[in-house]
């Protein structure tokens, strides 16, 4: 393997892992209101449809970065977000009507 080939990988590799889609499309709902919470997000809870999209707003939604680098990353994060749950849509439309919205924050008497 070259090693613009190893880069492309890893930089590929390290865009998915940060993508809100994949996060929390691929990741089991208990890993995705971890990272959520992790970011001290004021989000309850977020819809399955578009959750890449949402997962984005709530970073937003959270404490400022003191060191400016995480806006920028989530303002890009948000068109490929939206791109790729635009093809997830079916799957994520089932999951809604399933599961209902992903928790974030778990209630005591809320199930």
């Amino acid at each position: 393997m070259t090693i613009k080939m190893a880069v492309l990988l890893g930089t590929f590799s390290l865009a998915l892992s940060g993508c809100g889609t994949a996060v929390t499309v691929l990741q089991n709902d208990e890993d995705a209101a971890r990272d959520l919470r992790k970011q001290k997000t004021y989000c309850q809870s977020i819809p399955r449809i578009y959750s890449g999209m949402a997962y984005d707003f709530c970073v937003l939604n959270a404490p400022p970065d003191p060191t400016g680098f995480l806006v920028p990353l989530v303002l890009l994060d948000l068109a490929l977000s939206g791109a790729l749950d635009t093809v997830v849509l079916p799957y994520t439309i089932y999951r809604q009507g399933a599961d209902g919205n992903l928790r974030i924050y778990w209630r005591p008497g809320r199930g």
